[in-house]
């Protein structure tokens, strides 16, 4: 077991209802996300629940080289590990994703292109989740996407009033199995 998956997992048995999982995320839903929210011509990106940096790393991969990927991450754990990426593109921050609006205006930045998200929508309280769906629809641009890998079906029910119907994808091979969900906000906006 590598440093970051025990870290992953001792953060997971402190926090089963923050965490969501006992390991980080395969390889193959790592590349699946990058596709789905098309890195590649992004120059702002924000993760919710960047864990120990698997994801990011995927996505720093993926991303141009003046882009700049923000990554929000509750877990005081997974902070130091992020840090240590030492991509000059990548600023870490210590927070709750319901900030992410105040962050990019703190950081200079308007909008974001695209944002990742894996924070456990299915075990945190109704008000914040909703609460932070409306933020990330506020936080993105007029074609930004918003993606969010998830266990349940539960993010689309606080996401769907803002962005309207997801694309809906399965990773398989990660453990646990996951949905990819995907929103592109310029389609949602009418029905927000």
């Amino acid at each position: 077991m590598t440093s970051s998956t025990w870290t992953f997992f001792q953060a997971f048995l402190r926090s089963p209802r923050v965490v969501a999982s006992m390991i980080p995320s395969s390889p193959f839903l790592e590349r699946r996300l990058v596709r789905a929210a098309g890195l590649d011509r992004a120059r702002v990106v924000v993760e919710l629940g960047a864990g120990t940096g698997g994801t990011t790393r995927a996505m720093l991969a993926a991303m141009r080289p003046d882009a700049r990927l923000i990554a929000i991450e509750r877990t005081a754990a997974f902070v130091g590990p992020l840090e240590r990426i030492g991509d000059p593109r990548l600023t870490v921050i210590n927070g709750c994703a319901s900030t992410i609006v105040a962050q990019l205006e703190r950081l200079g930045l308007d909008r974001a292109d695209d944002v990742v998200s894996g924070i456990p929508f299915s075990t945190m309280p109704q008000d914040l989740a909703a609460d932070i769906a409306r933020e990330v629809h506020r936080a993105l641009a007029p074609d930004g996407h918003f993606v969010a890998y998830q266990f349940t079906d539960k993010v689309a029910d606080f996401a769907r009033p803002v962005f309207g119907q997801p694309r809906v994808e399965h990773e398989l091979r990660n453990v646990p199995p996951l949905k990819i969900f995907t929103w592109a906000r310029d389609a949602a906006s009418a029905a927000a």
